[in-house]
């Protein structure tokens, strides 16, 4: 069998890879266990350098890798290159600058006559199984802090973008990363299920969608190796009377658009205090107006495909049974039915009732409603089975403090939305997932604690 990626460009084969044999597989998984023996006594500083070389190699390079990943996704060329030399190199070189006081031994009370302490002591091998929308920023979250807790890393790559795990091999070979330290497999689901299920895997970290974290769970379920889940995200924000309102369209526009809607803490329904509704819906269609869907080869673009036809008609069936349920399309844009590119869209008169505002959509459609007060506002923001972020839109610091307690998400921001700050713990509540990337904790997530109890004298 061969792994194929159809570029959303214009529909044609982008690239064509055989699929790991079983023979490959074991010879994968064999190395990696051999190679973090010796790994995982290499002092951690030894180990920060040829991650931060990789990091170099890779960001020297952002233009091509940033041209390869919109041909194999559709992300405007205007763009790419910045997944790279933003994100990317912000989380990986953060994770390495506090990686030794983070994978420090733990220190307990001194007792006269003992030695005692608690080491961080790695997993083992650590299978990354990493998306399509930002293979980039998505894998080096769990990849990074794997690598410098002293685990040997296998990489299977989203099929649409398979040329990111062959990247990151050449680029930890240019960096001297021992051999078989890191890997990369090309595989299909059955195969992922059986190394997910292989005895010699102590850690998943998985990213993607709700039903595959659940296919995650179910491979892992014989025997008890770890699983950090990334999954879905429905994410609200919260517009107070009192935001200002052309910052807030400006960031509102750009977190629920970019990359097509295609995030997964991406904002997908906004609830906007009744007293500022129009200005705010008119100032954020005006600022929707200004985007550019088209070819995202083309510098001008600033809109591409959905990465594939289906997605965009997955999308295109939640704004058909939202209008049926009494929701109003505000802009309307002509649209190429039959193919991946797809026009923004606003909808109003919305409510729960529809799935586009309580289920995932992963496209660039948002909904707005209008919330008499906080407790509405709180109460429509919790009515949903995902909890990745929200946001809220205020200059009351206080008052978003106060809500944000209340609201049941893994990250709570004001005045900002979909970011990851890397010195924050990237986490999910709900169906979102469960564990922790970035931070200080994210890299503990890739150790287990071992107890030293030394008694000096007999």
């Amino acid at each position: 069998m061969k792994l194929r990626t159809i570029t959303p460009v214009d529909g044609s084969l982008y690239a064509e890879r055989e699929l790991a044999s079983h023979e490959l597989i074991e010879a994968t998984l064999a190395k990696a266990v051999a190679a973090q023996r010796k790994w995982k006594s290499v002092p951690v500083a030894e180990r920060v350098a040829p991650v931060r070389r990789m990091v170099q190699w890779c960001v020297s390079r952002a233009d091509e890798l940033g041209a390869e990943l919109s041909w194999q996704m559709g992300r405007p060329l205007a763009q790419t290159p910045n997944e790279l030399r933003r994100g990317f190199q912000e989380r990986a070189l953060y994770l390495c600058g506090v990686a030794a006081v983070a994978l420090a031994d733990v220190e307990v009370q001194k007792k006269e006559g003992f030695e005692r302490f608690i080491r961080r002591e790695p997993l083992g091998v650590v299978l990354v199984v990493a998306p399509w929308n930002y293979p980039w920023l998505t894998s080096v979250n769990a990849l990074v802090p794997a690598l410098l807790a002293g685990n040997s890393v296998i990489l299977k790559m989203a099929a649409q973008t398979p040329r990111v795990a062959e990247r990151y091999a050449e680029a930890f070979a240019a960096a001297g990363l021992p051999e078989g330290v890191f890997q990369y497999l090309h595989m299909d689901h059955g195969d992922t299920a059986r190394v997910i299920a292989d005895a010699r895997v102590g850690y998943v970290a998985f990213t993607g969608s709700v039903p595959g974290g659940h296919a995650v769970q179910r491979a892992a379920a014989g025997g008890f190796v770890g699983t950090g889940l990334e999954l879905g995200g429905k994410d609200p924000a919260y517009v107070r009377p009192d935001a200002p309102l052309a910052a807030t369209v400006e960031n509102l526009v750009d977190g629920a658009y970019f990359n097509s809607g295609q995030s997964c803490c991406g904002v997908e329904r906004i609830y906007v205090h009744r007293s500022i509704f129009k200005p705010f819906v008119d100032a954020f269609a005006d600022f929707t107006g200004r985007y550019r869907l088209g070819n995202p080869l083309e510098r001008e673009t600033s809109l591409g495909p959905m990465v594939r036809t289906a997605a965009a008609d997955h999308v295109r069936g939640q704004i058909r049974d939202a209008v049926a349920k009494g929701a109003r399309r505000l802009l309307n844009l002509e649209d190429s039915e039959g193919t991946p590119y797809l026009p923004p869209e606003v909808l109003l008169d919305v409510h729960h009732g529809m799935a586009l505002m309580t289920e995932e959509t992963f496209g660039p459609v948002v909904g707005i409603q209008p919330v008499k007060d906080d407790e509405e506002a709180i109460g429509l923001m919790n009515d949903s089975r995902y909890g990745l972020t929200a946001s809220i839109w205020t200059l009351d610091a206080d008052t978003a403090l106060r809500i944000g307690e209340r609201v049941e998400t893994g990250t709570w921001f004001m005045n900002r939305c979909d970011y990851l700050d890397p010195a924050l713990a990237w986490t999910g509540v709900k169906d979102s997932g469960r564990g922790c990337t970035l931070s200080r904790l994210g890299l503990e997530s890739f150790t287990r604690p071992k107890s030293f109890h030394l008694r000096l004298a007999p």
